[in-house]
């Protein structure tokens, strides 16, 4: 590799994890590996700075969410290419091949971004991303490609995606100076999706590229049925439409999402018995909602 690399990644209250994926990070003087934990339970940090000395940890006094606890690695960072990447990854060595995501960085000054293809780490390892649809104009339903399918090559071609996967993308360090950090006030989820498009509204392209995989436990911090991302997805896919849409289809969005999804979820988690799934998604509309009417 020709240039340094900083591979950055978050700690929060999930020390396995992480010191998991620093076992599997084929480590050499390149490039630099970043931890930043994000005020953890327990002193996390301490523990991996004591057991990686190569690896620099940057402890936050508090919990800076997703966005911000990368944004404390950019600051710390030194590379010329940044690779942001989840602390419930893995990395196996016969597919982890940085040099091709730099390569296709290098492959045009258009390409800021570039994602490698994800599987999941269980079972026969399906992939989980191989790019991504472009969202609807009101719904903002998209897919991933490749989802749940078993890996035989048929998504090892690389081509350009409308948004990264915030569990692995690289990016070029002279894109960030130029369209900035990541925002912020998401805190959780949508974060990626939002900076993707400030970074493809500064004329960037993102691309997929499956010459590098890696493999994702997926949700071992939040959970896939909690109140605290039931909260944070409700109140961050009206932020996410409230930044990024215009005119009359952000209207329309909003009436989809408070009136029919948000309805709908309400609806499934009262007959699931889940009432505090229900009080996070009226938290999550009432959040947003009180945002709107301050400004």
């Amino acid at each position: 590799m020709k240039k340094r690399i900083s591979i950055i990644t978050v700690n929060y209250n999930g020390l396995k994890d992480t010191c998991a994926l620093i076992d599997s990070i084929p480590f050499n003087e390149q490039m630099e590996v970043i931890v930043v934990d994000n005020a953890s339970k327990k002193d996390e940090g301490a523990v991996v700075k004591e057991r990686y000395p190569h690896v620099k940890v940057i402890q936050s006094t508090e919990n800076l969410g997703f966005a911000g606890g990368n944004n404390l690695g950019i600051k710390a960072s030194s590379g010329d290419y940044l690779f942001f990447i989840n602390n419930d990854t893995v990395l196996h060595p016969e597919d982890w091949n940085l040099q091709a995501l730099i390569n296709r960085l290098d492959s045009s000054e258009q390409i800021g971004v570039v994602c490698p293809k994800i599987r999941f780490a269980w079972d026969n390892h399906p992939i989980q991303f191989a790019g991504y649809t472009p969202l609807s104009s009101i719904t903002l339903r998209n897919h991933s490609i490749g989802f749940g399918e078993e890996d035989y090559g048929q998504h090892d071609t690389p081509h350009p995606t409308p948004y990264a996967h915030g569990a692995a993308m690289m990016v070029k360090r002279s894109v960030i100076e130029k369209v900035g950090m990541m925002p912020e006030c998401f805190f959780l989820y949508y974060e990626e999706l939002d900076w993707s498009m400030m970074i493809s509204r500064a004329g960037y392209e993102i691309w997929y590229e499956p010459a590098c995989t890696i493999y994702h436990k997926e949700s071992q911090t939040t959970g896939q049925n909690s109140p605290l991302r039931t909260y944070y997805i409700t109140r961050n896919r009206l932020l996410f439409v409230k930044r990024n849409y215009q005119g009359i289809n952000k209207y329309l969005s909003y009436i989809y999402l408070i009136g029919i999804v948000a309805t709908r979820d309400i609806i499934k988690y009262l007959f699931q018995g889940r009432f505090d799934l229900i009080k996070a998604v009226c938290r999550g509309l009432k959040t947003f909602i009180s945002q709107l009417s301050t400004e």
